[in-house]
């Protein structure tokens, strides 16, 4: 595998996972819905990752929490270009999580450097648009999409249907012009998966990345680590970075979170520990 995630705006190199930080510019996300989409809002969390050296900023104007409704494409272009422009003006190697082939163009145009679909490009129309710019992706397993998604999920072998699932789309992308050393893969915990599959697919992580591609996980705050915990959103700090410290430990190249100070600080503990030695790190 690439020791490089390549885009024609930047590569990033993944000698050591990565830090991925949530802005989402919407109302309604459904742990941090509101925080950031306002001008001074936006403003404090852009001066959040510059602070803590973020390595990737990620961008997001329509929910996908299960059971949320779309929004347009131009509601989404509103909220989405203006944090896209901000962010990249400050420096930010800047990724935007759509559905949406326009929305792609736009923000590429405006100076993101990677699209996160969590459709997993099934529209060959956000395939030809991140193709044309060169830019990086990550391609997510969602099962079905979010308004039905947590209805009835059910798998043979969670861990290798997903697998399956990305390999598939993957090869798919590359067909189309988008660069193999371009692609990340993301089980997506919580879309389209139980409560076990989510574990299963963190215990899976190391076959997932034998897939030959990067793997970003996402947990941060979700509902695999508030049912195990029994807590709201805010205060499911520890399970996340339990969840995550396990993600890194089994393989994952980029961990996308909320809480930033406190993310970082676990992976500058992981760093230390790679450089003293430590055969649980890849």
């Amino acid at each position: 595998m690439s020791k490089i995630l390549t885009s024609s705006r930047r590569d990033l190199s993944l000698e050591f996972p990565l830090l991925m930080g949530i802005l989402n510019v919407t109302p309604d996300s459904f742990s941090d819905g509101g925080s950031f989409n306002s001008a001074d809002g936006l403003i404090s969390r852009v001066d959040e990752f510059l602070f803590h050296k973020v390595d990737i900023a990620d961008i997001g104007g329509e929910s996908t929490r299960p059971g949320s409704d779309g929004v347009s494409t131009e509601e989404e272009l509103k909220r989405v270009v203006p944090a896209v422009m901000l962010s990249a003006a400050n420096g930010l190697y800047v990724s935007v999580d759509t559905m949406k082939p326009q929305v792609a163009y736009e923000s590429l145009m405006a100076g993101a450097a990677m699209i996160n679909d969590v459709s997993g490009f099934r529209d060959p129309d956000m395939v030809a648009v991140c193709a044309e710019f060169g830019c990086s992706v990550c391609i997510m397993h969602m099962l079905g999409e979010p308004r039905s998604m947590q209805e009835n999920p059910v798998y043979g072998d969670v861990v290798e249907d997903v697998k399956k699932y990305l390999l598939d789309a993957a090869e798919r992308c590359i067909r189309a012009g988008i660069k193999e050393s371009s692609i990340c893969i993301d089980p997506g915990f919580g879309f389209g998966k139980t409560l076990e599959d989510n574990y299963k697919l963190l215990a899976g992580l190391e076959n997932i990345r034998s897939a030959g591609f990067p793997v970003l996980a996402g947990m941060s705050r979700k509902s695999m680590i508030g049912n195990v915990v029994n807590k709201p959103p805010v205060k499911r700090l520890a399970g996340t970075l339990a969840a995550h410290t396990a993600a890194v430990l089994n393989g994952a190249d980029i961990i996308r979170a909320h809480d930033i100070e406190e993310t970082s600080d676990m992976l500058k503990v992981l760093r230390m520990l790679k450089t003293a030695g430590g055969k649980c790190l890849r």
